[in-house]
């Protein structure tokens, strides 16, 4: 089946909905519709953004034959029933992280996934950069010697202000943890992925450093700035603005990482250094086109990004020729284009080249374990 040929839906039309929709169209998938909080949101949003066809509910999307795959980007409290609806549909699933709020829910969704046979995937983006796929390769052919220490940071500033808001700040919505769900789990997820290393252990700390938010009535979507003329609902904060978390991986590789979403100045800042027994490499997001590989007895060394200077399977996400920079919305189509190949096929690949819900749910342990080592101040093994 030609990627022409499949239908996709996508649930969710804030931001990440959005991008989802523009990175299907880019590969030439036909985005035959979506679905909104409500029907008159999602009416206007599809106006605004040149989105198609609204569905009046995921029950509809679901129930059209037409559809083959259909994206989550709703959400985190609703993903797991949408996700459930899919399947039982024998839909193909897409879905934003974090896969459910708990991970008993994210294991029944591996077992359904599994048993419905049906292309999963889970949109942890960020390992899509083309040069996280090159230092994956670098770790797994052994260039790096062994990994022994992976350092590193997921930073931005919209929430820095008292009165930034948005439905990742509500528990009901968004679960316990706010800036390790949101952004932290990236940061996890591109740690094991280049390491090829699951996090054990991990001793955290976690810390609301806003303590009462201001919030208007209606809802505000993600990096949105206040008007400043709203009537305001003064709110006590209880999620994590920020954490830092020691972490111990498989093979005794050790890991260190801080988490901010109040830290002024850094939009979407990542950053992730895997240090070596014989080199070290070294990326970060705002510079996305630049791999840094360190030695101890010779000059150190810039990589840039070049199809024809990359590891294959680093080469294969890389979408223009060197010098023209890729950056985020790259990555989705670069995550899309390896899930819509086992789409096409209709089945998923025996290894999968993108995250699927396993992972997902591998990601959901860390957060957990992370969440009780801060309440209890101790190291805390995540349990599988």
């Amino acid at each position: 089946m030609r990627l022409s040929e499949i239908s996709a839906g996508v649930v969710g039309v804030g931001f990440i909905g959005v991008a989802h929709v523009e990175a299907l169209r880019r590969l030439g998938v036909n985005v035959a519709g979506v679905v909104g909080s409500s029907p008159q949101r999602a009416a206007a949003k599809a106006e605004a953004a040149d989105l198609p066809r609204v569905y009046p509910s995921v029950a509809a999307l679901v129930d059209d034959p037409r559809i083959d795959v259909v994206h989550i980007a709703s959400p985190n409290h609703v993903h797991a029933d949408q996700v459930r609806a899919c399947l039982a549909a024998g839909k193909h699933v897409v879905c934003e992280k974090p896969l459910a709020l708990t991970s008993a829910d994210g294991a029944d969704l591996v077992e359904r996934a599994d048993a419905a046979g049906v292309v999963n995937a889970v949109c942890f983006n960020i390992r899509f950069y083309p040069l996280n796929h090159q230092m994956a390769a670098m770790v797994r052919t052994g260039e790096i010697g062994q990994p022994r220490f992976v350092a590193g940071s997921y930073l931005q500033d919209w929430l820095l202000l008292d009165t930034d808001w948005n439905w990742r700040l509500v528990p009901e919505q968004a679960g316990a943890l706010r800036s390790v769900a949101d952004i932290g789990s990236h940061w996890l997820d591109l740690a094991r992925f280049i390491t090829g290393k699951r996090v054990v252990e991990v001793m955290a700390d976690l810390h609301t450093f806003v303590p009462v938010r201001k919030h208007p009535v209606g809802p505000v979507e993600t990096f949105a700035a206040s008007s400043g003329d709203e009537e305001l609902i003064e709110e006590e904060m209880s999620s994590d603005d920020g954490a830092g978390i020691l972490l111990r991986f498989e093979d005794g590789v050790r890991g260190l990482v801080a988490i901010a979403q109040t830290a002024a100045g850094r939009k979407n800042a990542v950053s992730i250094e895997v240090d070596g027994s014989e080199s070290a490499v070294s990326w970060y997001s705002e510079d996305p086109d630049r791999l840094w590989i360190g030695h101890r007895g010779r000059p150190n060394e810039i990589l840039q990004r070049d199809p024809s200077l990359l590891a294959p399977d680093a080469a294969r996400t890389a979408g223009y020729p060197g010098g023209h920079v890729e950056g985020y919305p790259d990555t989705f189509r670069a995550l899309f284009k390896e899930v819509y190949q086992d789409v096409a096929n209709g089945r998923p690949s025996a290894e999968p080249t993108y995250p699927t819900f396993a992972d997902g749910h591998d990601a959901l342990l860390v957060t957990e374990a992370v969440a009780t080592s801060s309440q209890e101040q101790r190291w805390i093994a995540v349990q599988r």
